[in-house]
């Protein structure tokens, strides 16, 4: 395919694609052939400008493999593809899964005379010996691909032609095991995460607001996107106006603003304002895409301790060719000789490794956990702190108003009906507490004020009746704006927040007009969830919020915190988060909201609740999907199980193939039972990678009796 460079810097290319108008099949076929390039760190297509951006490593091989990959990328060819399930499953694959090497085995051994059956060996061999060679002369690396090359080199100037069709039988079964239970897996995860949807409101002809399924909207539809949600469609908008964050889609870090008749696209978030999207594009293509996607930027990730068992495994191949180069020297013996190059240690690791995170993430999934690629599993393992936001993560997502304080000279139905009329024009959890309690209460108001400017993670400023009214947290009304506060009001937000609960400082013409307190209680789970944490070796446990100390201090003493921060705000919960990620001893981010989407995203790992924002969701690189706080122990016992189960497997293909090597060295087993133990081995090795991590009465002790699948 031809395109023009738009911006080359280290490790960073930008391109405009010649054709433009890629369909999202095309760009899946293009994101596989870049990807397996090696050392792609991000990957992201602009339909609009038909611009590619591509961040790998910064090396010039790199470099080259990504433009040749573009150079010989076709557009417009396609797969066969087996169904819809498949073509699904099989998104970065060039081909299907091959034929079964059993049934070919069988029926060349019984039909087919000797010399058909060598000539045929012959001639399958030829990829395996270009592909050895290619990595001897082109790559100069003594890999996998050598060995296989040699062990067969080795058999056919024997001409021992039965043992090496018996050892590309094996070579065979081996790809096709590794494929078929790869695929197992991948089904397994994609059938897992197509079960959960969201939800999203929707304007109808009419102007109501309605809650539907993502799958429910056509073409057409006016989706509602407010601050901190995430924009389900590709479309325009028709209404409102908002700051969008299209990081996922061009990798720039700066919100772009979006007006009426602005294009904007699925999977970016809003961070400011509100917008109505007429929707162009929807349904199961932009889902279905988002979690392909997902499933192969999970597969690529690798987790740390994989790498280093694939390069202790590649480091043991040149001892493979120095001792069978040894043997032949002191014996003679090509047989013997020809058995140590028959065993690698690196096919098994390779496999069992991603199978196990694979595996890892559909049980996760199944239970609750969304973990959103391998190396987050060694994260979760290894942290030693975890710190929790408090407003709408260890408390209720629904709060309510306790007792209204108000001053002169307004009335309590009069604060809580500016309250409500302030507040309706914002989707925060506080905000919709009041809305609600004045409808309770038959508090009718008009729209009086003038436009309104929501400050975030402060509060909300506007005009009423020609007066100044500020509405929000004491920090934004006291210290911000300057409001004074007398003793006896000083007393009374004391008294009010006594309890655990949260202050709304209300002012008007820069003098405090009332005090609305909202009692906020412990989501269920909490204590049970702090008390696992503790048994599974976490050292710290932290509760950051931005309420006043005496508040905090009652709600800390009530879930079980030891340590807490008190009236921090946005910002400070992010530098606490870099003081606690210093110390390198694992930081594990609990948070719900807009206002944590920086700090989740410098913990060792961010952990959001499905019931919190959607752009704290998307920053979060692990999410409780059934909003149950207990979820969080769970994915640190199966993190820790998953991590067991990748060094116990490595143990075992050491172990074994270490056995078999010197069976083979003493001549007591041939070439052929030598490939077949270790072919079986790889086998099996995959097989245990997909058994479940966690037993039954280990999710019984972490979660709910009732949120444990088949209780």
């Amino acid at each position: 395919m031809e395109g023009n460079i738009l911006s080359d810097l280290r490790g960073r290319l930008r391109l405009r694609l010649t054709p433009p108008g890629f369909t999202s099949r095309t760009f899946d076929r293009l994101s596989a052939a870049i990807t397996k390039c090696g050392g792609i760190r991000y990957l992201a297509h602009n339909p609009l400008t038909s611009s590619l951006l591509i961040l790998y490593e910064p090396s010039a091989l790199v470099r080259l493999r990504i433009l040749a990959a573009l150079a010989d990328f076709e557009p417009g060819r396609q797969r066969a593809l087996a169904g819809p399930e498949l073509e699904v499953l099989a998104v970065g694959e060039e081909t299907p899964l091959p034929f079964n090497p059993v049934s070919s085995f069988i029926l060349k051994r019984l039909f087919l005379p000797s010399p058909i059956r060598h000539f045929i060996s012959i001639v399958t061999a030829v990829p395996y010996l270009l592909e050895g060679l290619k990595y001897l002369l082109w790559e100069r690396k003594l890999s996998v691909e050598v060995l296989d090359a040699s062990a067969l080199t080795v058999l056919f100037s024997r001409r021992d032609l039965s043992s090496a069709g018996t050892l590309l039988f094996f070579f065979s079964l081996s790809r096709y095991l590794e494929a078929w239970t790869r695929r197992r897996s991948i089904s397994g995860l994609f059938r897992s995460l197509a079960g959960h949807e969201e939800s999203v409101w929707v304007l109808t002809d009419d102007g109501q607001e309605v809650r539907v399924r993502e799958s429910e909207l056509g073409v057409g539809s006016k989706v509602i996107v407010r601050a901190g949600g995430l924009i389900p469609v590709d479309g325009r908008v028709v209404d409102g106006e908002a700051s969008v964050n299209q990081a996922t889609m061009t990798g720039e870090p700066l919100a772009v603003r979006k007006t009426v008749g602005g294009a904007v696209f699925a999977g970016t978030a809003v961070e400011e304002g509100q917008i109505v999207v007429r929707a162009d594009q929807v349904g199961g293509e932009t889902r279905i895409r988002s979690i392909i996607e997902y499933i192969k930027e999970s597969e690529a990730s690798k987790t740390g301790l994989q790498g280093r068992a694939e390069r202790k495994a590649d480091s043991i191949v040149p001892f493979n060719f120095l001792l069978a180069g040894l043997i032949y020297l002191f014996t003679g013996n090509t047989m013997k000789a020809g058995n140590v190059l028959l065993v690698d240690y690196s096919c098994a690791i390779r496999l069992s490794s991603p199978l196990v995170v694979l595996s890892a993430m559909r049980e996760g999934n199944e239970n609750g956990v969304l973990v959103k690629g391998g190396r987050y599993f060694e994260e979760l393992a290894r942290a030693r702190t975890v710190v929790f936001d408090k407003t709408g993560t260890l408390t209720e997502a629904k709060p309510s108003v306790g007792e209204i304080v108000t001053f002169e000279p307004y009335s309590r139905e009069e604060a809580l009906r500016l309250a409500a009329c302030l507040e309706e024009h914002f989707p925060h959890p506080v905000g919709r507490a009041v809305v609600r309690q004045a409808k309770a209460e038959g508090l009718g108001h008009e729209e009086e004020h003038t436009s309104v400017n929501y400050v975030v993670a402060h509060g909300i400023s506007s005009s009423w009746r020609e007066h100044k009214v500020l509405l929000g947290s004491r920090h934004f009304v006291v210290d911000d704006e300057r409001v004074a506060i007398s003793e006896h009001e000083e007393r009374e937000a004391a008294r009010l927040s006594s309890d655990g609960s949260s202050i709304i400082y209300m002012a008007v013409n820069d003098r405090l007009a009332a005090l609305i307190s909202i009692k906020d209680s412990l989501r269920p789970g909490v204590k049970r969830t702090i008390a696992n944490l503790k048994n599974q070796g976490v050292e710290r446990v932290v509760m950051l919020t931005g309420d006043l100390k005496n508040a905090a201090a009652a709600m800390a003493r009530e879930a079980g915190f030891t340590e807490y921060l008190a009236e921090l705000l946005p910002d400070q919960k992010a530098r606490v988060l870099k003081g606690l990620a210093r110390r390198g001893d694992g930081v594990l981010m609990v948070g719900d909201g807009l206002n944590d989407s920086a700090a989740l995203s410098l913990a060792d790992v961010g952990v959001a609740l499905s019931d919190g924002s959607e752009l704290a969701k998307d920053v979060a690189n692990v999410q409780l999907l059934r909003g149950r706080i207990e979820g969080l122990a769970l994915a640190r016992e199966l993190s820790d199980n998953t991590m067991s189960r990748i060094h116990s497997n490595y143990r075992v293909i050491v172990g074994l193939n270490s056995m078999f090597l010197t069976l083979g060295l003493f001549g007591v087993i041939g070439p052929g039972v030598t490939a077949l133990l270790h072919n079986l081995t790889t086998f099996l090795v995959a097989l245990r990678a997909t058994r479940p991590m966690l037993t039954a009465e280990e999710k019984l002790a972490l979660l709910p009796r009732e949120a444990v699948p088949g209780s």
